[in-house]
């Protein structure tokens, strides 16, 4: 709760989602576990460039994410140039690719908190 823009119900269902954060190596791992990862699709030297969200994970936490991301776009000033950048970006469904990216970055931060039980500080100048 202490990032701008989640309140208790996001924060309480993430926790509870995630359990205990040392069960995953590292944030790939929770972002592959809540189904915020890409699918790989490649042959030879080809890979491709757009490629799908997974269609497993729990779908739970993939909610209480996407939908805290989507909150703290507003209030942080990083998320929400990385959202913008990215919906610029996006020929197809823009707010939805920008916002599984954005939450995945997001992933990184809840990872980092998590892991080393302590509060969020947003950076000087806000």
């Amino acid at each position: 709760m202490s990032i701008k823009g989640i309140g208790p119900v996001y924060a309480a269902g993430i926790v509870a989602e995630v359990g205990d954060i040392h069960r995953f190596k590292d944030q790939t791992a929770l972002a592959q576990f809540a189904g915020i990862a890409w699918t790989k699709h490649q042959s030879g030297n080809f890979t491709a460039a757009n490629t799908h969200l997974i269609k497993f994970g729990n779908r739970h936490l993939r909610y209480y994410i996407m939908e805290a991301t989507n909150k703290v776009r507003m209030h942080d000033p990083e998320l929400k140039r990385f959202y913008d950048l990215k919906y610029s970006l996006t020929p197809k469904t823009p707010h939805k690719r920008a916002l599984a990216l954005t939450a995945r970055k997001f992933v990184r931060l809840v990872y980092a908190l998590l892991h080393d039980n302590r509060l969020y500080t947003p950076p000087k100048g806000e």
